[in-house]
């Protein structure tokens, strides 16, 4: 059974265990819990001991007297489990040892009206530890896919696509009602191979993305939407997911919005009116903007469907019902824009957003995943 961040809980209920070397391996002293339950059946597929470890804080590593094998340590880190150490031996390889011994994390404690923020720095922790340990053999190639009739917003966009790491990246534009001419400077100044088409306003959207996806030569197909915002890691924490959870497709989960009438930013509950917005689960839901495909797959579910709006939903529905599996990664480097509800293909009321939200931040607050300019402001909040 391999090891992957499937099941990661966002807010755990221990504290830190240790991680000691016990001469014929690593082992820790996590105590396990009182009253065990059965795990969510979209998670039941990760080892025992991992399971274990679920409910911990993290664990902090007591180093022996010499080098030793970090195999066990680094399929820790590919679980997820949040690891720390006060120090690092020399042994220890330098990308390992720095994240082990950034110890920022834990300057929030998980208690009173932090909790939230101790648990978001946690988080952030354990997807930098993931992406060490299921570091690519190759750089993959994506191909984003974006259809927009907003040319105002194609240079924001653009140059959103091309801070992306760890992945050989090309743009697609559906030029959907938009005359190239609008959008000319934007894409000459992008540092990407870009194709374009440019559709009548009339064409449905779905056709839109289907006719700039078929000039993809990319091996995986990226939607991206040209409105919110993505952290600089978002495509390579995609193809990780998909390929550690061995899915058809991917995507992360729907967890922050920036609410552009009332200039906040929340962060949606795990378990938002009923319904389960986890991330690191399988499940026949992802947000929208954020789907990725390789492209034989894409093809084999038949596209998006040649309608005006709910692509999305129904692009995943068809998947479902082609025997695709999907799976939903973490959200913290993507943030959804929401101005009125009619300026949206999704259409709902602020007031949604703020009833479903567990966080609220004054301003634009995103993740330190997402690394914008504006981070340090969300430690004030």
């Amino acid at each position: 059974m391999s090891v992957t961040p499937c099941g990661f809980t966002r807010t755990p209920d221990q504290g830190l265990a240790r991680l000691r070397w016990s001469g014929a391996g690593w082992a820790s002293d996590a105590r396990p819990p009182e009253a065990p339950q059965a795990p969510p059946a979209s998670t039941r597929t990760q080892p025992p001991d991992i399971a274990a470890l679920r409910p911990l804080r993290g664990l902090e590593v007591d180093w022996p007297d010499g080098p030793v094998a970090l195999d066990d340590v680094l399929r820790l880190a590919a679980a997820g489990v949040p690891l720390t150490a006060a120090h690092a031996p020399a042994w220890v390889p330098a990308d390992l040892a720095a994240l082990l011994t950034d110890r920022s994390w834990l300057a929030h404690e998980p208690d009173g009206t932090v909790r939230c923020l101790a648990d978001l720095r946690r988080e952030e922790h354990s997807v930098r530890l993931r992406r060490l340990a299921h570091r690519p053999a190759a750089t993959p190639s994506v191909s984003v896919v974006m259809a927009t009739k907003r040319p105002e917003l194609v240079h924001g966009a653009l140059a959103q696509i091309a801070r992306q790491r760890g992945a050989e990246v090309e743009v697609v534009l559906g030029l959907h009602g938009v005359p190239y001419e609008s959008v000319r400077r934007a894409v000459e100044d992008l540092p990407l191979p870009v194709a374009w088409k440019e559709m009548p306003a009339e064409v449905p959207f779905g056709t839109v993305l289907n006719e700039a996806a078929a000039l993809a030569g990319g091996h995986h197909l990226a939607k991206w939407d040209d409105d919110d915002w993505y952290g600089p890691d978002h495509l390579a924490d995609l193809v990780m997911a998909l390929t550690y959870s061995g899915a058809d497709v991917t995507g992360t989960s729907g967890e922050f919005f920036y609410l552009e009438p009332l200039r906040a930013t929340i962060r949606r509950s795990a378990f938002a009116s009923g319904a389960a917005y986890r991330s690191e689960v399988w499940s026949d839901h992802v947000a929208g903007g954020t789907i990725l495909v390789s492209r034989e797959d894409f093809r084999r579910i038949g596209g998006f469907p040649a309608q005006p709006r709910a692509v999305d939903r129904d692009f995943l529905k068809a998947a479902t019902e082609a025997g695709a599996s999907t799976y939903r990664t973490h959200g913290l480097g993507y943030v959804l824009r929401r101005g009125l509800s009619g300026a949206h293909t999704w259409q709902l009321p602020l007031a949604h957003f703020l009833k479903v939200a567990t966080s609220q931040w004054h301003g634009f607050r995103p993740s330190l995943l997402m690394e914008h300019g504006t981070n340090a402001q969300v430690e004030a909040a």
